[in-house]
């Protein structure tokens, strides 16, 4: 399997993951529903400045995490828009795109230097990181959050693996 095949499933269990735990946001409480909105928001904001990086294109975000806190349904129609994006990149990216380094600066002002399989890298891990906690969240609130394991997207998407 080649590194843009990996990256490639890897971000389509990221959008099929975030379904889930959008589909079970409302069942929280108001605090804790605000507390798992930032966390997400947080998420979802990197992911724009990384796709910014990638496209070439200015993200326009001076923070990790932006001052309002969306709704459930705003921020979850924000999110798969973005995860469709970062699927269909990693679908036509090649193996030499990836190996290219990229140049940005960071929100805080830092100068960053990064290959595009770093930053795709970064994008999965950092998303996952955040997820867990949210699924924490859930978990202190009597909620079985999400089971986010890429084993069971494989599975799940691609049945005849279980033969």
């Amino acid at each position: 399997m080649s590194a843009s095949t990996l990256l490639h499933s890897l971000f389509r269990e990221k959008a099929w993951i975030n379904e889930q735990f959008f589909a079970q946001l409302g069942q929280l409480d108001e605090a804790n529903r605000h507390t798992a909105l930032r966390t997400l928001n947080h998420i979802h904001t990197v992911d724009r400045i990384f796709r910014g990086h990638l496209s070439g294109e200015a993200h326009g975000l001076s923070s990790t995490n932006t001052p309002e806190t969306p709704t459930v349904a705003q921020l979850g129609e924000a999110v798969a828009e973005v995860d469709r994006w970062y699927v269909d990149y990693t679908r036509t990216v090649t193996p030499q795109q990836l190996d290219e380094r990229l140049a940005f600066t960071f929100t805080d002002g830092d100068k960053g230097l990064m290959s595009r399989e770093e930053i795709l890298a970064h994008v999965i891990t950092h998303g996952a990181y955040h997820r867990g906690e949210v699924g924490r969240l859930m978990k202190s609130a009597s909620l079985t959050p999400p089971r986010d394991l890429f084993t069971r997207f494989l599975h799940q998407a691609e049945p005849a693996r279980r033969g």
